[in-house]
């Protein structure tokens, strides 16, 4: 390995937020100071990509929809400012980046987006059924 990998690896924290997926709704806590003040700013929106994986430079991109606009925040994973990164809803995709998601409309991505929660709980919700012809 090479020096700086042997740096990054002995000096900086592990990642706290190493689970955090693509596809899913996030909300963002940071903790930004002005002058003498320090207030807690939410970010929340849909993560649409994630780069570097788990070493120091490892980042997500939140997208969300503003009147009318679409935002979207870089946030490094590492960045001492954040506080926590709640999941607020967990989505299943079929791509590794959602940049195809900056055009589409609010409607057609809750569309493109499978909610989990909503499969785990048809799962588990549907009894299983007798078999014909049994008595029970």
């Amino acid at each position: 390995m090479d020096k700086l990998t042997v740096f990054a690896n002995q000096y900086a924290p592990a990642s706290r937020f190493a689970d955090i997926r693509v596809g899913w709704t996030v909300r963002v806590h940071q903790k930004l100071k002005e002058k003498d003040k320090a207030k807690n700013q939410i970010f929340e929106g849909i993560v649409i990509s994630r780069k570097h994986g788990n070493e120091a430079g490892a980042t997500i991109t939140v997208r969300k929809s503003a009147g009318g606009y679409g935002v979207e925040k870089t946030i490094p994973l590492r960045l001492p400012s954040i506080e926590k990164i709640e999941v607020v809803k967990k989505s299943r995709v079929r791509r590794a980046k959602l940049g195809y998601l900056r055009e589409k409309s609010q409607k057609e991505i809750r569309r493109k987006t499978k909610q989990l929660e909503a499969v785990e709980k048809q799962a588990e919700a549907a009894p299983e059924a007798p078999e014909p012809g049994s008595q029970e």
